[in-house]
């Protein structure tokens, strides 16, 4: 479990709510209006008690109905204002939420965006996609509905409480005996409510992450016929959030129940006493009628409250869960005043004694105090067993990651001085299994360069050997290519990462594997496009085909974090070492290898 998801069993506080502050604050006029409508609103509805009271007492008590029109007149004009003013008050508070949670969302997404690789060691997808969908909409809620809801019914509350005072002392003494056997349930169920609420946000993210995480690996799931036990696991999981929804509702329902019946109570009672008053002559019928209205007003805004409690509980749960995520900070910083790189840079790179554990094997370093010197159009080839170290490098030197010790140099300068964006603009990428979006052709390689023109799109396409198969395609450049590129061939999606790299044009180009898994017609189809990409540039390839090896104009052997031998091709074979034994088992062994 991720350091952030442990953290979530802790009781939520409510003054997480008070960070949503920051989000409500540029929209300050829109509350404003909120605000009006909502006081508006409460005064109307608080004016009708006094209207039913002036209808049976004057209006009826006249013979002649002459008042009888005015103030049920009167009467209509007060609820004409309540809606306009309920009209209002919902569009200003609904279009607040709605604004809010879309800030929160791409303000979140943002940060996300820029944390380090080391904190998706350590937190599932599925649990940050269920921050960005599940409590947000908690929060929209709580912002575009709850939180106007509540504070309607603390104005109908206290200006029901006055009124109610106004109109008969006495009875409103009684009702007052009523408030604290509302208020303890209220405290004592909304407690386990906010628990019962937190158990049931966490098991909808469990369950979030595990579809998630089945539905990303599906040809893995399907080919090993997993399809049945991946389906009941994922229903065990839905039971279980199932149960923790129904003791929530249970939870509720009873603090709702309990409510009701204690405030009820308490009117009925009111009104039997109220109305020995009426027949008594303490106190007219329409004293009564407006005393009885009050009180219904005061006792529902309660009961509305204590439905309300629930929702709040819910939204600061969720709240200090966003909360936690946007405290994350990333591992990787960008210093105060970055030194600037050249400008065309060279791409001479160095390794300084480096050093580096991931956060996740602290026990055993992946690299382990490597020098090595890189000059400017070079071409090192990267060879070692699994696990040397190899696409370690590559990610320090992106700076994913910032080494325990040591210093990465591109040219001349130390990376962990540079903005890492600054950095990354100048390294181009090409990973074993490069990455397409669900996209159009032209979107994906224009991730290169964004402000790319359609030509130069089509000129990196041509010279990554694309171009062809692109053209083959039913909508040619346009074609949406499905999720993950579903719909290419591997050879084919590594030439569409090919063109993106070809079209960032980058000093410093990093080959990942690019071509180990592909078969040897489109192995021969991307070294070609790969041989006119590293063509002036510094390239470092992580390297399992003797042809690459061979052209390289130095091979680097790696082993346990360490570069334990480097020349070229004959003279490692020369010395029999670790190099002989990867190259008979690799470079020399089946058709493709011995075709290349």
């Amino acid at each position: 479990m991720s350091d952030t998801a442990a953290s979530d069993h802790k009781r939520p506080s409510l003054n997480s709510l008070r960070r949503i502050i920051g989000f409500v604050a540029p929209y300050r006029w829109m509350v404003v209006g909120a605000t009006l409508a909502l006081v508006v609103a409460a005064g109307a509805v608080l004016g009708i008690g006094q209207a039913i009271r002036r209808v049976i007492d004057v209006g009826f008590g006249d013979s002649t109905g002459a008042y009888l029109d005015l103030y049920f007149g009167a009467l209509f004009g007060v609820v004409a204002v309540l809606a306009v003013a309920t009209f209002a008050r919902f569009y200003c508070v609904t279009w607040l939420g709605e604004r809010v949670v879309a800030d929160i969302r791409r303000t979140l997404y943002a940060h996300v965006l820029k944390l380090s690789p080391a904190f998706f060691e350590t937190t599932r997808t599925g649990e940050v996609l269920s921050r960005l969908t599940t409590d947000t909409e908690l929060i929209q809620a709580l912002i575009g509905s709850s939180v106007s809801v509540a504070l309607r019914n603390l104005l109908l509350f206290f200006g029901s409480a006055a009124l109610l005072v106004v109109t008969s002392p006495r009875l409103t003494l009684l009702v007052a005996l009523v408030i604290p056997l509302v208020v303890l349930p209220i405290i004592i169920l909304g407690r386990r409510l906010r628990r019962l609420s937190r158990e049931s946000q966490d098991r909808i993210a469990d369950l979030s992450a595990q579809a998630g995480e089945t539905l990303n690996a599906i040809t893995t799931v399907q080919a090993y016929t997993y399809e049945t036990r991946e389906a009941t696991r994922f229903a065990a999981n839905a039971e279980a959030a199932f149960g923790s929804a129904v003791r929530r509702i249970r939870a509720r329902a009873w603090l709702t129940a309990l409510v009701m019946l204690l405030v009820f109570g308490a009117v009925n009672a009111v009104m039997w006493i109220g109305g020995k008053a009426v027949f008594a002559g303490e106190m007219s019928a329409g004293e009564l009628s407006a005393f009885v209205f009050y009180a219904v007003i005061g006792a529902s805004s309660v009961g509305a409250l204590s439905e309300i409690w629930g929702d709040v509980q819910r939204a600061a749960g969720a709240t200090e869960r966003l909360m936690q995520l946007l405290a994350t900070e990333p591992t990787v910083k960008t210093p105060d005043n970055p030194e600037q790189i050249a400008n065309p840079p060279s791409g001479s790179l160095q390794f300084d004694a480096v050093r580096f554990h991931y956060p996740a094997r602290p026990q055993t370093p992946a690299v382990d105090g490597l020098s090595l010197d890189i000059a400017a159009g070079e071409t090192v080839a990267i060879v070692g067993p699994s696990g040397a170290g190899k696409t370690t490098l590559f990610q320090l030197l992106l700076r994913f990651y910032d080494p325990d010790a040591g210093r990465i140099l591109f040219d001349g300068i130390d990376i962990a001085r540079l903005d890492p964006v600054a950095l990354r603009r100048h390294i181009g990428l090409v990973a074993q299994e490069p990455v397409i979006f669900g996209a159009s052709v032209a979107e994906n390689i224009r991730y290169g360069r964004p402000e790319a023109s359609d030509a130069e799109i089509r000129a990196a396409a041509e010279a990554a050997a694309a171009h062809g198969f692109i053209q083959a395609l039913p909508q040619g450049y346009d074609t949406y290519l499905g999720e993950r590129g579903v719909r290419l061939s591997g050879g084919q999606r590594q030439r569409i990462a090919i063109a993106r790299a070809l079209l960032r044009d980058p000093p410093v180009l990093l080959l990942d594997e690019a071509t180990s898994s592909l078969d040897a017609e489109s192995e021969g189809k991307v070294q070609s496009a790969l041989e006119r990409l590293m063509q002036g540039r510094t390239t470092l390839v992580i390297a399992h085909r003797l042809a690459t090896v061979q052209k390289a104009d130095r091979i680097v052997v790696m082993d346990q974090g360490r570069i334990v031998a480097a020349g070229r091709h004959d003279s490692l074979m020369a010395e029999d070492g670790l190099y002989a034994r990867l190259a008979r088992l690799q470079f020399m062994s089946g058709p493709a290898n011995a075709a290349a």
